[in-house]
């Protein structure tokens, strides 16, 4: 399966520098912009993948780029700075850049730091994953059962959330047991970690 990287800058130059030090990489496309603003104008429909954003450039710059990009798109940002720049580059990074690469730069040191920008995306891709997993689960819970589970969390004994609920303890119990059913796990500790990777935590 290819992997995706965007070349966002106007320096043709270094544009053409950067796709053919890319282009020796198997499985890898490589889309090039020649302005931040071209590459907003299509942010938002692009594959997850590494972006290589430029900082200075003519209409939006590299800090414009990442403000702008919508949070639906994974990206993982490494941005490109000339000498004097550090300074921007960190502010970059606060803004959600991955790293940051001073030109000219060192293709050794930039293709390590794009591999361990892939290794981020693919992290960021396994506990979306089994965010999306665990969420289906718990989505199959009645109301009820989803009470009884949150109780659970908060370390209530079945009595104290038969009180909580208005219900008996004895149907505590069968709604205990139908969760542990829909949520495929035998003990507490594996419904907590369902209940914890989607997001259900204590008040």
């Amino acid at each position: 399966m290819g992997r995706t990287i965007y070349i966002v800058d106007d320096d043709d130059a270094v544009r053409a520098s950067l796709h053919s030090l890319l282009s020796l990489r198997p499985n890898l496309i490589v889309r090039s912009y020649r302005s931040g603003d071209a590459f907003l104008q299509e942010v938002g429909e692009v594959d997850p993948g590494v972006l290589l954003l430029d900082i200075q450039m003519p209409g939006a710059g590299g800090f414009d780029v990442l403000k702008a990009i919508p949070s639906h798109v994974r990206l993982v940002p490494i941005v490109l700075t000339g000498e004097g720049n550090v300074a921007v580059a960190v502010d970059c990074m606060k803004a959600g850049a991955f790293d940051f690469i001073e030109k000219p730069y060192v293709p050794d040191a930039l293709l390590t730091l794009i591999d361990a920008a892939f290794t981020r995306l693919d992290q960021a891709s396994e506990v979306e994953r089994r965010t999306a997993a665990a969420k289906a689960k718990i989505a199959k819970l009645s109301p009820r059962e989803t009470d009884t589970l949150r109780g659970l969390i908060e370390g209530r004994s079945n009595k104290i959330i038969a009180y909580e609920l208005d219900i008996s303890p004895r149907t505590v119990e069968i709604y205990r047991a139908n969760l542990m059913d829909k949520l495929e796990v035998r003990t507490l500790s594996e419904a907590l970690r369902i209940a914890f990777a989607a997001g259900i935590i204590p008040d």
